[in-house]
């Protein structure tokens, strides 16, 4: 039996749904791939798979079977990719997680570039702010901000977000204009920003000196995602703070006047975080630095 291959037909049917597919995926006859797999239940002396007409789905040791081979085949493929020219051209896919704001503002916008550099590579990007299990979810390497919790992960620190306090010129000739930030909690209305894994709020906080102040201010839309902050801002809904790079074209058009400019808000580090016990592979490291090359060409550094 071809062990490699068989288990690699193997996973390619339970992520394809059908042998008809995986067949399709793999550029093998339909029956080499039910051979394969034949093979492989008869090799272990289980069954893999359940198989209907319609569906193909796992067995109990089918699942937990897949979950462990899942990953000996990504790091088989890893070690081969490696040792080959894949230094100079790295190919392959790159599962990536982050968030949306960094997805949409910065990295999807600028990966043409990414794309001319190494046309070998394939990239799965996830884009949510929800927390990612690096090695259950298969994930290569996560894009966060803020402070990390995990001090097991390995972290490169990308740049910072500075942030602004801002809100369209409809909005303060209506409400006026806050002079400190308390104001917020008392005659305004700002757009908050609210975590969708624990659906608490964040708050807003601003430095001036020594002094710190977070303010809970009342709101009449709270989102979880940054780009619906910045667009219910530009409706008019309230202050809010967002990060400047998001804000500067609107601040420079004019449909959005900073306030509050006496007081800094504190930077938001980025990071790219990996698994200690996932080897750096060449396709990660120029990922990693071409994001490094990214946010100081962005000014983010």
């Amino acid at each position: 039996m071809d062990y490699f291959n068989a288990v690699k037909a193997f996973i390619q049917v339970v992520e394809a749904g059908s042998f008809v597919k995986a067949a399709q995926a793999l550029n093998l006859p339909r029956n080499t791939v039910t051979k394969h797999i034949q093979s492989l239940e008869s090799h272990l002396r289980v069954t893999l798979l359940n198989r209907t007409t319609r569906r193909v789905s796992l067995t109990n040791d089918g699942t937990a079977y897949y979950e462990r081979m899942v990953r000996v085949i990504d790091q088989w493929l890893e070690a081969e990719s490696d040792l080959s020219s894949a230094q100079v051209r790295p190919h392959g896919k790159l599962r990536i997680d982050m968030g949306a704001t960094v997805a949409s503002m910065l990295v999807l916008p600028a990966l043409p570039d990414f794309q001319k550099r190494y046309p070998l590579l394939q990239l799965d990007i996830g884009v949510s702010d929800r927390p990612v299990d690096l090695l259950g979810d298969r994930v290569d390497c996560v894009i966060r901000g803020g402070a990390l919790n995990d001090p097991s992960l390995i972290a490169r620190r990308l740049g910072s977000l500075e942030y602004v306090t801002c809100a369209t010129p409809g909005y303060l000739a209506a409400h006026g204009t806050p002079q400190h930030p308390r104001d917020l909690e008392k005659d305004h209305q700002m757009v908050r920003y609210f975590f969708a894994a624990t659906q608490q709020r964040r708050l807003e906080t601003f430095v001036q000196g020594d002094e710190r102040v977070s303010v809970d201010g009342p709101y009449f839309v709270s989102v979880n995602d940054a780009n619906a902050l910045l667009a219910a801002a530009l409706a008019g809904m309230g202050v809010l703070q967002t990060p400047r790079f998001m804000a500067d074209p609107h601040l420079e058009s004019g449909a959005l006047v900073q306030v509050l400019d006496d007081w800094s808000l504190e930077p938001n580090p980025i990071y790219i975080v990996y698994s200690p016990n996932r080897h750096l592979s060449a396709r990660v490291r120029v990922f990693v630095e071409w994001l490094v090359e990214l946010f100081e060409v962005k000014g983010l550094r």
